[in-house]
């Protein structure tokens, strides 16, 4: 940034900080009257004349100075972008870009890497960052997920084994049982068989 440009953009900043915020009178006083500023039109009012007792009044001792009047606080000019059609004619020593909220991510990354070629300072790169950083979670995720995806294959296997190892120790019970009953019903029988004797 050129010396004397700092210079306007410090005394800006200490403009802003100076300047009054100027408020319509009897706006304090009542809910009816509201904040903004409207010119004092009163016959006896102070502000209107001008009194030391009156509010401050916009005039234009403070404005803030031509060369650096609507630049961002970087000293770039601001330039709204779109499309890839909207960086021609912008210059990256001048131009600082803010990029379209609108814009979905596969669209925006496109753009980004046209930006980054062209040396192109992006002002609210934040909301695409995020997007950025949400896409890389996407791609990461589906290693994750496959990997998520073998541990349950890993995990099903084991429950049908553990299911069938239950199963098998269910038949054997079962077949335990069958044995006992036919060999009570053979001692039963037997018993019978003295009894008649």
């Amino acid at each position: 940034m050129h010396k004397d440009k700092k210079r306007l953009m410090n005394y800006r900043t200490h403009l802003q900080k100076v300047r009054p915020s100027f408020r319509r009178i009897e706006s304090w006083r009542y809910v009816r009257v509201k904040d903004s500023w409207r010119k004092s039109r009163g016959i006896d009012s102070k502000t209107r004349r001008k009194w030391k007792a009156g509010v401050k009044s916009p005039n234009i001792g403070y404005r803030t100075p031509k060369a650096v009047r609507h630049l961002h606080p970087s000293g770039f000019t601001e330039a709204y972008v779109i499309t890839p059609k909207d960086l021609e004619g912008l210059n990256p020593k001048i131009h600082a870009l803010r990029i379209s909220s609108r814009l979905g991510a596969k669209k925006r990354i496109r753009l980004l890497e046209l930006i980054e070629e062209k040396g192109f300072k992006i002002l609210n790169l934040g909301a695409a960052q995020k997007e950025l950083e949400a896409l890389e979670e996407i791609a990461d995720r589906g290693t994750i997920l496959e990997e998520e995806e073998v541990e349950e294959e890993e995990e099903v296997e084991e429950e049908v084994e553990e299911e069938e190892e239950v199963e098998e120790e269910v038949e054997e019970e079962e077949e335990e049982d069958k044995e006992l009953a036919e060999l009570r019903e053979l001692a039963s029988k037997t018993k019978k068989r003295g009894k008649k004797k």
